[in-house]
């Protein structure tokens, strides 16, 4: 190995154990006890779920903020948004804010639910002056169509009589206009960029209500009047602000909200390991290095479809760069990831263990599964 070589860590975090950024940390301690020469850039990844927001400020040296906001039932609920290091980007997921996990199973009905704290912590972010917005839009309890988020930033949804309406997807189909002069106009200024890996339509069949519906609580007449609310919402986007979603892919995203995002704020939808490449700058790194590490959690065959593994190994393959994955778990059907780009997968586990241990240990766990391939690298090139 030569004296100047180079490893681009970019790990996605191992669920309920690690940070990515705790990952790379973790490898870089096992290389370098195994071989001090080697300089390893860090780069914490995510795939525009849970994690995001934390990856991407680690990445910039930026800062985490907390915020209490509206939860999806209206209640007061701490979130957290994250800042870059240089200021210029808020990030957040909606989840932290109007996620499903905030609802107790008995009390989810999206008729009711809200995507209000969401634009509560836009507003927040924009208060830091930021010029750029990066969302991930997983895991909602809502099916509003982001109409919580308009209300948040000072846009109004009125009925036939001038009335506002309440808060969730019930009340939508009551929908007979927008009054968005109260919009916040520092949205003009904003780029907003939307991590959406699903490309679901608002409407129908395959939209939001029909197909996310059932697990945020709602029966299968609530899914019919969801639907419908739905569509006119749309019906009413289409007439006032002359922009059509209805059957848009990724605008059935988060109950709606991938597609409310896209009219009121403008916003890009884009599949979120893409999103994080771009912002962290991976593919100019991984360019110079010889060598890209990545790994998460768990890897089996689903790792393909758009995990952070895979979605690393692409950019180190466009480069001829080899790729080492480290993994707490690896499943079935790992041998497809081989032909998409994975040179080496190594599970992290030293042997038999529960749950509970396997979490505690993770740090330790890729210390020294880590140590022992560059020691394996080291001999080969003797």
């Amino acid at each position: 190995m030569k004296q100047d070589y180079v490893i681009v860590l970019a790990p996605d975090s191992f669920k309920e154990s690690m940070t990515a950024k705790e990952v790379c940390e973790a490898m870089e301690r096992g290389i370098l006890k195994a071989n001090p020469n080697v300089t390893c850039i860090h780069v914490p990844m995510a795939d525009g779920g849970e994690g995001t927001m934390q990856s991407l400020v680690d990445a910039t040296g930026g800062t985490v903020h907390t915020a209490m906001v509206t939860g999806p039932l209206g209640n007061q609920v701490e979130a957290s948004y994250g800042v870059s290091g240089d200021g210029s980007t808020g990030v957040l997921e909606m989840a932290s804010a109007s996620g499903i996990h905030l609802v107790p199973p008995a009390e989810r009905n999206p008729l009711v639910t809200t995507t209000y704290g969401t634009g509560e912590l836009i507003k927040a972010c924009l208060d830091h002056g930021v010029s750029r917005l990066l969302i991930g839009i997983g895991g909602s309890a809502t099916n509003d169509g982001g109409a919580g988020v308009v209300q948040a930033l000072g846009g109004k949804l009125l009925d036939a009589e001038g009335k506002e309406l309440a808060f969730g997807g019930g009340d939508l189909g009551r929908l007979a206009s927008f009054d968005l002069t109260g919009l916040d106009s520092r949205l003009q200024h904003v780029e907003v960029e939307v991590a959406c890996d699903v490309t679901n339509p608002l409407c129908g069949e395959t939209g939001a209500s029909h197909v996310f519906g059932p697990q945020k609580g709602a029966t299968p007449d609530m899914i019919e009047q969801l639907d419908s609310n739905l569509r006119n919402y749309a019906g009413i986007m289409k007439q006032q602000l002359g922009k059509d979603i209805v059957d848009y892919p990724g605008a059935g995203a988060a109950g709606g909200l991938g597609g409310g995002l896209m009219v009121f704020l403008n916003g890009t939808l884009k599949k979120g390991i893409d999103m994080v490449v771009d912002y962290t700058g991976l593919e100019e790194k991984v360019r110079q290095a010889d060598m890209v590490w990545t790994g998460e959690g768990g890897m089996d065959f689903q790792t393909q479809y758009g995990k952070t593994p895979l979605g690393v190994a692409m950019v180190a393959k466009k480069h001829g760069k080899p790729v080492v994955a480290l993994a707490g778990r690896i499943g079935d059907g790992i041998e497809v990831l081989y032909d998409k780009g994975m040179d080496a997968i190594f599970g992290i586990m030293p042997g038999a263990a529960t749950l509970s241990e396997a979490l505690v240990n993770g740090q330790q766990n890729v210390e020294r599964t880590s140590e022992n391939i560059v020691r394996l690298m080291n001999s080969l090139n003797k």
